[in-house]
């Protein structure tokens, strides 16, 4: 996979080196340097169909588009990675805390029930397998 991901970075690098030459040329274009501009406008037409083969191995692959955006702020995109994993710790600490919190609200309600409908409590503790209460 990781070959794909060289080839295609290479393509790329190519590709935006001809753009920079052509974006010379046109800026300073001179009648003479017509076949100069020809060539580089058909090297850039072959850069992108080499970009568009190394896509179509790499179909597979889904960015995110929040990537997207922090690339546009000038932000490192390793950091949405770290920024995804703490939010996921986050959540997972708030989801173990209600995980908790019904466990003891089924204790305390099972608790309760037994209490209150003894002969009822005894034959759903029968049918989970559950032990009774000591």
């Amino acid at each position: 996979m990781a070959e794909k991901f060289d080839n295609l970075e290479e393509h790329l690098e190519k590709f935006i080196e001809n753009i920079r030459q052509l974006g010379i040329i046109v800026s300073d274009f001179q009648p003479s340097s017509q076949a100069v501009l020809n060539q580089k406008l058909n090297f850039m037409i072959s850069g992108l169909q080499d970009v568009e083969k190394c896509r179509q191995q790499l179909h597979e692959i889904n960015v995110p588009l929040e990537v997207f955006e922090y690339i546009d702020q000038g932000r490192n995109p390793q950091l949405y990675t770290k920024e995804c994993l703490e939010r996921a710790l986050a959540r997972n600490e708030q989801v173990k805390g209600k995980i908790g919190t019904m466990t003891k609200f089924k204790s305390l309600l099972v608790s309760e029930l037994s209490k209150v409908f003894p002969e009822e409590m005894a034959k759903y503790r029968a049918i989970r397998g559950e032990d009774s209460p000591s």
